[in-house]
């Protein structure tokens, strides 16, 4: 059965799906997203398709999985309460009305926003481990023996050994962009999301932790200006559809040419004000064309194929969008702060 057949199959399935219990609204969730569900054979399926039809599957299984998620949300929703209390006595009057005591925490709204527009245009998502070696995180991509990263003020070490295999808490995660380029046939469109870390001072404008998500695209004749269209259309939609972006030049030591992205401030208008400092401009990520050493380094031949990546911290789009002033918050778990989201 041909890839989209079986999207729509289980597609059509969710829609009229009816689950009767909580145990099976969760069978049915393991059987579907389980880390070794129905779903995940699919995505694997997805990486071999050919690019022209990259954008109509890709959407097809976002679809999918959303209506899976809807499904099985409904069950709990209509079930939940099928092992409530039933008699007085076993009633708590003091619970809250609605029952619900957690919230969706705004990062990971951000977070699922960032994949839903990548998703639109075929991006997967790939993973990789947050205790990583030198290799994988500063010398595949392109980084000096001597650069500052790779100093202990600036980075977590685990284990110093003077060499590649040295142990690290992962400053970025490029490095699961390396792992996807070794560990995956070409081409590639996937995004890179998870927690970095970085030794540096807690503050509200800085912390030791945070959450990035970096983009990865290889293929034969990727341009800088599918790089800059690709960009643009994240801009405005998560931002609106006037948004306006500017790419400054820069430097990174795994691309080149290199780029700082800017948004038209999204409280001024570009007019100039407090956030944006004067200037019109807010910075939002950073790109770059992949530089032909880490192709190389990764056993990616660059005379055949290109490629772009971008990352962005997902606590910086959260800021934009919800203009909070101090990055702690989104670590301390106060309730009063997350409920407002």
């Amino acid at each position: 059965m041909q890839l989209k057949e079986k999207i729509d199959q289980l597609l059509d399935e969710a829609r009229k799906i009816r689950l009767q219990s909580l145990e099976e609204a969760e069978q049915y969730r393991i059987r579907l997203l389980g880390r070794k569900g129905e779903l995940n054979d699919l995505f694997e399926e997805f990486k071999q398709v050919e690019p022209a039809f990259k954008k109509e599957i890709g959407q097809a299984l976002n679809q999918l999985k959303n209506a899976i998620q809807e499904a099985v949300q409904k069950a709990k929703d209509e079930c939940g309460t099928q092992n409530g209390p039933k008699d007085m006595d076993d009633l708590d009057l003091s619970r809250p009305v609605d029952g619900r005591i957690g919230h969706r925490h705004p990062l990971s709204q951000v977070r699922e926003e960032i994949y839903r527009i990548f998703g639109k245009t075929g991006f997967d998502i790939s993973d990789g481990p947050e205790i990583e070696d030198d290799w994988h995180v500063f010398t595949a991509l392109n980084f000096s023996a001597d650069h500052p990263a790779r100093d202990m003020q600036d980075t977590f070490f685990i284990e110093r050994t003077g060499s590649t295999k040295d142990v690290l808490l992962r400053t970025h995660t490029s490095s699961v962009q390396i792992r996807s380029m070794m560990n995956r046939s070409l081409p590639i469109r996937t995004l890179c999301p998870g927690r970095v870390y970085r030794n540096e001072a807690v503050s509200a404008r800085a912390h030791c932790f945070f959450h990035q998500v970096e983009g990865l695209y290889v293929d034969k004749g990727v341009s800088f200006a599918d790089l800059h269209d690709t960009l643009l259309y994240f801009a405005r939609e998560m931002f609106g559809s006037d948004t306006r972006i500017r790419l400054r030049p820069s430097y990174f030591p795994f691309t080149e040419p290199s780029a700082e992205m800017d948004i038209a401030c999204t409280i001024c208008g570009g007019k100039g004000c407090t956030l944006c400092k004067g200037t019109g401009w807010v910075e939002i990520l950073g790109c770059g064309m992949v530089d032909p050493n880490v192709l190389e380094n990764c056993q990616i031949d660059p005379g055949q194929y290109s490629g772009f990546a971008f990352g962005m911290g997902v606590e910086r789009i959260a800021n934009l969008l919800y203009r909070v002033n101090d990055l702690r918050l989104f670590s301390e778990n106060d309730r009063r702060f997350l409920a407002q989201f």
